[in-house]
């Protein structure tokens, strides 16, 4: 019996190195990049539709990076990897930016509901004085439930990057 469980030990041992020195091989040649030299290399791109932009007023947020597409939206994953989405302190629903496209300190948006059965164009201009204004074009009307209540978005609506 101890002499199968010193075999067992001895084979455990040797895979072990095999496949250590597997990964060493694999691993040769690959530069190792730190997660603040890849946060350097995003920052030095232009970055004004990458932020997280609030409205006290309704207590409302967007999280957008139209650069890269690739917010997921929080307990909403199915979605996959998107543009942004806009979401309230009050209420869990979001609505999901499913396309947009930049012009210059402009950007052109396509934003549904996260059922699906609703949706608008919108233009989310940024400000000369670093604000940021959602200005509805056409389609529905944005709206988030405070104390059971709906509630509408107003078709603009400031934000300020937090």
């Amino acid at each position: 019996m101890k002499e199968k469980i010193i075999l067992i030990i001895i084979a455990l041992l040797a895979s072990s190195a095999n496949i250590t020195a597997q990964n060493n091989v694999s691993n040769e040649g690959k530069k190792t990049i730190s997660t603040t030299e890849r946060n350097k290399t995003v920052l030095n791109k232009d970055s004004i539709f990458r932020a997280h932009l609030v409205n006290d007023e309704y207590q409302v947020w967007m999280d957008i990076d139209f650069y890269h597409n690739n917010i997921t939206v929080p307990r909403q994953e199915i979605f996959g990897e998107v543009p942004g989405y806009f979401g309230a302190k009050r209420d869990t629903r979001k609505w999901i930016v499913s396309d947009a496209s930049i012009k210059g300190k402009k950007a052109i948006l396509t934003i549904i509901n996260d059922y699906g059965s609703e949706d608008l164009k919108a233009e989310l201009k940024y400000n000369s004085d670093g604000t940021y204004t959602l200005t509805r074009l056409e389609g529905s009307t944005m709206k988030i439930v405070v104390n059971n209540k709906w509630v509408k978005i107003p078709k603009d609506l400031n934000f300020y990057c937090k």
